[in-house]
């Protein structure tokens, strides 16, 4: 037994950082689960709203910016917290008005909505983990009895239904044979204590009995009558309880089954840890290398260079030097000047003549270079202009140097799963791989990893075909040249449909309305035309008149079996309802006459409407409103009345899945493979795919993925 005490207290110290709330770094305190499943301490959660409150209203003031909401903030008073920490409390400036905070564990932002910190579940299962932490940390401490008289006792035993903790001496007298008291429940000394049934949020006056496999939270049976979750599958609460304890088991199990590979795993990393420290070290040096190869290049090409700039400005300043000096020589010819008028005064002709002759061609030369002034040499540099321009675009591409294979990407807007999945990649390097290898495998937590398959590929794209419904597939894809194999690219994964792909065209010829609808030739597009004949019928409107729907179905009836198709609706549709129909029904609808004034074509009447569910009895038809870029959730007796409770974003791509033999459809978002609202239906008659039009809109069915589809869309 004491060793068995031993290996409790190691795996209790062991699991201390799974016990820090994230806000205040200290052990949780009544911890309450955010929307987004990461826990925090009740107070921790009134000081960030608080604190995010009183930083909004004081946004104008001088110490309003110095700190950011996600960053540590200043404690609010203590009697601001008792303020919404009692029952009852009413809005006021005290209390916050704000109800978005980022999480403190994943930085998300989470809404609390209209009820608060009201609104959160109590983790008290984490919150018995943490005590039963403390108790370890103690376990020299004892705990007192709680109804001693000074000097109280050691306590052996705490009584949950009490929530106070007693000697056996004390615990005999409060709890006497015979009577209630005797019943209640006893535990070891504890000093935390839980009530023994967990309530409803929404509804405190409820227990939570049920569990909501949409939101994945405990729910009451008045949130699945009335509440938030009344169009989301739930499931019984030991059901729950026995599958999420099942899958917790088996994780367990196969972590610990996997200690040893575990540690080895930490061994391989430790020891590429110290290989990539060295390698690490090792290219440091080799860089400083080439980059002190590249300044003695550059200094040499500096020192040559200045040296040829200072010649050149040497040779420049001489012939300016000797100009001045030539120039100078013409100031010192004022004499000559003096000494010519001097001639002048000669008046002996001969004499004169004869000293005239060399004086003027020493006058005549003087005058020439003033008439004709040109500097010796330029001034300007610019033939001495260094042109880096090409040399700093290659340094600002300065890389490192790889002899392997750039990585390939995988394009996840154009890849997608359909009746087959469709792989697109792109490669930053195209011409230098010679070949790609395309990998994939199904992912399955509750199984043993599954191997990879390969297929090589020589371009850009793959159809892969024969995966299995309702399943993850991973992908990736590397690159060949050679033998030079690159890395893989990050994993793509991808959601397979819930059912085969059921194959169908429009019908041309049942109920089909040319004048309001256009099909296209390959029967696989009709649009809605609010044309001239539409303008020619509202002359005649007056009051009281009510546009039908122009009705178009599947070439195709379903008789047995699980079947998917997914299609597209135009964003720019004002209404489009979109399901399944029984031939009997679509008989009553395409071949009855069309009184315009009837209210059986008015979309909110009810009557023999499938979008909106009036009682739970299944129906041999279900429709959903589709239109203006929204996703209707139809609306039962127990679903929320609130419209925007109700509204979707609609979604690029709508498939539908019919379980025939079950009777069950359910509308799912394509591009996650998320189920929007399931119901049942009456599968007593042959069901096709039906969809109808009012006003501009437009449908287009997805098309199969194939070779073919492939080799359009390369082309494209």
């Amino acid at each position: 037994m004491e060793g068995d005490g031993s290996e409790t207290l190691v795996t209790i110290k062991n699991i201390e950082r799974e016990l820090i709330c994230p806000a205040c770094k200290e052990l949780f305190t009544h911890p309450l689960i955010l929307p987004c499943q990461h826990s925090i301490c009740h107070k921790c959660v009134k000081e960030l709203l608080l604190t995010l409150d009183d930083s909004f209203n004081d946004v104008g003031s001088d110490n309003s910016n110095q700190s950011s909401p996600r960053l540590r903030l200043p404690s609010p008073s203590m009697d601001k917290i008792d303020r919404i920490s009692r029952p009852g409390w009413k809005r006021s400036s005290l209390t916050p008005r704000t109800t978005t905070f980022p999480c403190p564990g994943c930085e998300h932002d989470v809404d609390l909505g209209e009820r608060g910190i009201n609104g959160l579940f109590r983790n008290f299962t984490l919150e018995t983990i943490v005590e039963r932490y403390r108790q370890a940390a103690r376990a020299a401490t004892a705990i007192m009895c709680d109804l001693c008289k000074p000097p109280p006792q050691e306590s052996t035993k705490s009584c949950m239904d009490c929530s106070a903790s007693y000697c056996n001496e004390c615990f005999k007298i409060y709890h006497p044979w015979g009577t209630v008291k005797a019943q209640h429940e006893y535990v070891g000394p504890t000093t935390n204590f839980r009530p023994k049934i967990l309530m409803c949020p929404e509804h405190e006056t409820e227990r939570i009995n049920m569990y909501c496999e949409l939101c994945r939270r405990p729910v009451c049976h008045l949130c699945k009558l009335g509440g938030n979750h009344s169009n989301h599958r739930v499931t019984t609460m030991s059901s729950a309880y026995k599958t999420l304890k099942e899958k917790l088991s088996k994780d367990i199990d196969y972590l610990i089954g996997k200690e040893s590979q575990v540690k080895s795993q930490i061994s391989e990393l430790n020891l590429l840890m110290k290989e990539t420290e060295c390698n690490g070290e090792r290219a440091k040096e080799e860089a400083i290398t080439h980059f002190e190869k590249l300044y003695e290049i550059l200094e040499e090409r500096k020192s040559s260079v200045l040296k040829a700039i200072d010649a050149s400005k040497k040779l420049r300043l001489d012939k300016f030097q000797t100009q001045v000096e030539e120039y100078q020589g013409l100031l010192e010819n004022n004499g000559l000047v003096g000494y010519a008028q001097e001639v002048l005064k000669e008046t002996d002709q001969s004499c004169f003549v004869q000293t005239a002759k060399q004086l003027h061609l020493r006058i005549q030369k003087a005058t020439e270079s003033l008439k004709s002034f040109r500097p010796a040499a330029q001034t300007s540099f610019e033939d001495y202009v260094v042109n880096t321009s090409k040399q700093t675009e290659l340094l600002g591409e300065l890389s490192f140097f790889s002899s392997g294979v750039d990585v390939p990407e995988i394009n996840e807007e154009q890849s997608k799963v359909y009746n087959n999945a469709l792989i697109n990649w792109h490669h930053p390097e195209k011409d230098k791989a010679d070949s790609y290898v395309l990998e994939y495998r199904k992912v399955n937590r509750d199984e043993e990893m599954l191997s990879w398959n390969e297929i090589e590929v020589c371009g850009t794209s793959k159809v892969i075909s024969d995966l299995e419904s309702n399943c993850n597939y991973a992908f990736r894809v590397r690159a060949y040249k050679g033998s030079i194999c690159s890395p893989c690219s990050r994993e793509l994964i991808l959601h397979t449909p819930p059912a085969p792909v059921f194959s169908f065209l429009f019908d041309e010829k049942c109920g089909y309305n040319n004048e309001r609808l256009l099909l296209n030739l390959k029967r696989d597009r009709v649009e809605s035309r609010a044309g001239f004949n539409l303008l020619l019928a509202a002359e005649r409107i007056q009051v009281g008149y009510y546009t039908s729907l122009d009705y178009i179905i599947g070439d195709v009836g379903i008789t047995k079996g699980k079947h998917f198709w997914a299609f597209r609706v135009e964003p720019y549709s004002y209404l489009v309802k979109v399901g399944v129909a029984s031939s009997d029904k679509l008989q009553e609808w395409l071949h009855s006459p069309r009184d315009a004034v009837s209210p059986r074509y008015e979309q909110d009447s009810g009557h023999d409407s499938g979008s909106e569910d009036a009682c739970f009895d299944s129906q041999p038809f279900t429709l959903v409103t589709i239109g203006m870029k929204k996703f209707f959730i139809p609306k039962s007796a127990t679903s929320a009345s609130e419209p925007e409770n109700r509204v979707l974003p609609m979604p690029t791509s709508i498939g539908i899945f019919l379980d025939y033999d079950k009777g069950r459809v359910a509308f799912y978002d394509m591009d996650h493979m998320k189920c929007l609202y399931e119901r049942q239906v009456d599968c007593s008659h042959t069901m096709y795919p039906a969809f109808a039009l009012m006003g501009s809109g437009g449908i287009q069915l997805e098309e199969p993925i194939t070779a073919k589809y492939l080799e359009y869309q390369e082309d494209m």
